[in-house]
């Protein structure tokens, strides 16, 4: 049977890999609405190379995100290293989500809507990874 969380997680990843290349095409108006800042959206009004090269480098990085997840759930081969990226990938996104509570106790004026929704999102994502990989770990320890 197929371990449901880590295909939420990785399903929830490829969307937001997707959501990233959409940006790049989407323009200034989308990074402005996805809380990339308005540097980036300048930047990217001007034809700079930069904000479409670092949301291309973070759509990669959530595709292996969601490529580690579908291999830990057994929906693809195993990948290198599964244990600790799993493991990684889930503390990245639980840190990042829980990140929020020290930006509310110490700077609650940085607490933008954007901050709070993208906190809240990658929280939820971290759940998913981290119970799927607590779920998967003894089909995760077997050789490749």
């Amino acid at each position: 049977m197929h371990n449901i969380w880590l295909i939420i997680g990785g399903v929830l990843s490829g969307f937001a890999a997707l959501m990233h290349i959409a940006i790049i095409f989407g323009g200034p108006d989308w990074y402005r609405f996805f809380g990339a800042g308005e540097q980036m959206a300048v930047a990217a009004g001007r034809g700079a190379w930069y904000p479409a090269v670092v949301t291309f480098g973070i759509a990669m990085g959530l595709a292996i995100c969601a490529a580690y997840a579908f291999a830990g759930a057994g929906l693809l081969p195993k990948l290198p290293l599964m244990r600790s990226a799993l493991v990684a990938i889930s503390g990245v996104y639980l840190l990042r989500g829980l990140a929020l509570f020290p930006v509310l106790m110490l700077k609650p004026d940085l607490a933008t809507p954007f901050i709070l929704w993208s906190s809240l999102i990658v929280l939820v994502y971290g759940a998913f990874y981290a119970i799927g990989t607590w779920r998967a770990w003894p089909m995760l320890s077997n050789p490749v």
